[in-house]
C-alpha cells in the first residue's frame, strides 16, 4: 500500500462500520478499496495518474466498474495525506446516499 492507502486504511477504513476490503479484484482490475454491502470501490490516485493517457484509462477503468452497478470514489495521494478529516467525511456523505 502507499503512504495514502495506509493513512486511508489505518485511521478510518480498517475499523469502519461496514466491512472495506483491500486489493480486491473486480473484474480485470484491482480496485484500492470495496465495500461489498456497498458496492463502493474507494481508489486513491497518485502521479502514476497525472499523464493524458492515465486520466482516460482511469476515466474508462470507472465507467466499466459503474457499468457493473459500483459507485466509485477517488481520492488524490494529497487530500488523503493532508486532509483525511475532509475525505472521510465525503465517504461518509456518499455512504448516507446509498
Amino acid at each position: 500500500m502507499t503512504a495514502a492507502e495506509k493513512k486511508l486504511w489505518y485511521g478510518y477504513l480498517r475499523n469502519h462500520q461496514f466491512q472495506f476490503l483491500r486489493q480486491r479484484p473486480i473484474g480485470n482490475y484491482i480496485v484500492d478499496f470495496y465495500c461489498p454491502k456497498l458496492k463502493l470501490v474507494i481508489e486513491i490516485d497518485g502521479e502514476t495518474h497525472l499523464s493524458k493517457e492515465d486520466r482516460e484509462y482511469d476515466k474508462e477503468r470507472t465507467r466499466v466498474l459503474e457499468s457493473y452497478g459500483l459507485k466509485v470514489l477517488r481520492f488524490w495521494n494529497d487530500d488523503v495525506l493532508n486532509g483525511i478529516e475532509v475525505v472521510s467525511e465525503m465517504i461518509e456523505n456518499e455512504i448516507e446516499k446509498i
